[in-house]
C-alpha cells in the first residue's frame, strides 16, 4: 500500500455562520469519517492544526519568516495520513470528507518513499 497525506484546506468561512447544533452536526461528520477510515485501516494519523502559522523561505541568502497568519481562505486546518492502493483510491477517499460540503478542498499528495 501506498501512503498520501490529505491537506485539509479552506472552509472555514462557513464555521462561523452555523448554529451551535450545525457545528455539533458538522464535527460528527469528522468524527464518523474518521472513524470509517480507521476501521478500514486506511488512517494512519490525523490531527487538527492551530490557526495561523508561518512560512520560511530562502531569498538571497536570507531567511524570510512571513506570518503568522491569522486568517486565510487556504490555511490548512488539518491532515489525514491514510494508506491506499494508488492516487486514484486515495482521491475517492479524500472525496469523503467534509470540508468539501462547507467550501474547502483537499490536497492529495503522495508520499515519495525511497
Amino acid at each position: 500500500m501506498a501512503q498520501f497525506l490529505l491537506l485539509i484546506r479552506g472552509g472555514d468561512d462557513a464555521w462561523g455562520s452555523f448554529t451551535p447544533e450545525q457545528m455539533e452536526i458538522e464535527m460528527g461528520r469528522y468524527f464518523t469519517w474518521t472513524d470509517e477510515l480507521r476501521s478500514a485501516g486506511r488512517l494512519l494519523a490525523s490531527e487538527q492544526l492551530h490557526p495561523g502559522g508561518q512560512v520560511i523561505r530562502e531569498r538571497g541568502g536570507d531567511l524570510l519568516v512571513d506570518g503568522p497568519f491569522a486568517e486565510t481562505k487556504e490555511n490548512i486546518g488539518g491532515f489525514y495520513l491514510i494508506s491506499a492502493a494508488d492516487a486514484t483510491e486515495a482521491a475517492e477517499i479524500a472525496k469523503g470528507c467534509p470540508v468539501l460540503r462547507h467550501g474547502g478542498c483537499v490536497d492529495l499528495r503522495a508520499i515519495l518513499h525511497q
